[in-house]
């Protein structure tokens, strides 16, 4: 996914030349190698500052640039009181690039981004995405570049499905979810890195599987169809439970006066230890069998 990101950037700057690269300290970590040597003058590593970051980028957008942020989910943790009050409330042209969301493995809880769905979604203006592979993550960049306004597109650490990349810049309609199969009884709503999981269980046991895409804002049309057609759903994600994508559709589903059951699986609420990615998933019950 890193060098997907990596890619778009060279790529969406050749196009666009408002487009400014932002990283703090994370030139290799984050994927802009590349670009830092196409585009020199339009590149800013800030060093290990990103509250400074991300209000060098809210000024950028200020004077009429389009700043992109490359930044990991948990050191973007370090600049929310930034992305609120430099960015958000200013509805500034800000696009954050979050790398390392939700299970990362080896670097340990300091490292993990298992929270920013949770501490995104609650921020007004925002615009939150989680691709399901890499050429979704390609058009999802692109998606939040051209929206009016601050936009978060978040993925994991590690590889995709091995969903070939196209070369255009292509974008995908804002809220709108994508329904993968067609099933009866329950809906998995999956977000994120655990659609292709979903999709296996949903195929296993003849279920209906929705790509969500967008955090916020979520597609409330198809949750409310879904939900007149379903008699349950189980959310699933890459980030906490508490506060996560999950909730949001329980949100929804009570503001509707929506009643049904609703099975909430995402990760625990607790810090993880080291271990592989896949270890930790499979100990949060989000690979194939424990999500079946």
């Amino acid at each position: 996914y890193t060098d997907v990101f990596g890619d778009w950037l060279c790529d969406m700057a050749a196009a666009d030349e408002t487009l400014l690269g932002i990283t703090p300290a994370m030139r290799e970590g984050s994927g802009l190698v590349r670009f830092s040597q196409e585009y020199p003058q339009r590149y800013f590593d800030v060093a290990i500052a990103e509250q400074h970051a991300i209000t060098l980028a809210a000024g950028m957008a200020c004077e009429g640039a389009k700043p992109v942020v490359a930044i990991y989910s948990s050191f973007l943790q370090r600049g929310y009181d930034q992305l609120v009050h430099d960015v958000a409330i200013q509805n500034l042209d800000v696009l954050f690039a979050i790398d390392r969301g939700g299970v990362v493995g080896p670097d340990g809880a300091t490292h993990a981004g298992n929270l920013d769905l949770s501490f995104l979604r609650c921020v007004p203006n925002m615009v939150v995405m989680a691709p399901a592979d890499e050429n979704e993550c390609r058009q999802l960049l692109s998606t939040g570049f051209h929206y009016q306004g601050p936009a978060a597109v978040r993925y994991p650490r590690g590889s995709g499905p091995g969903v070939p990349v196209q070369a255009t810049l292509d974008t995908l309609p804002i809220g709108k979810a994508q329904l993968r199969r067609q099933g009866t009884r329950i809906a998995l709503l999956a977000f994120g890195a655990i659609v292709p999981a979903a999709e296996q269980v949903g195929e296993a046991l003849g279920l209906t599987v929705v790509n969500m895409r967008f955090i916020k804002p979520l597609d409330r049309a198809l949750i409310l169809e879904l939900a007149n057609t379903h008699e349950g759903f189980i959310t699933l994600e890459d980030n906490v439970v508490a506060g996560g994508a999950g909730a949001g559709v329980a949100e929804l589903l009570a503001a509707e006066g929506s009643v049904m059951p609703i099975l909430h699986l995402g990760l625990p609420d607790a810090f993880q230890h080291h271990a592989s990615r896949e270890d930790l998933l499979a100990e949060a019950g989000l690979d194939v069998a424990g999500i079946r």
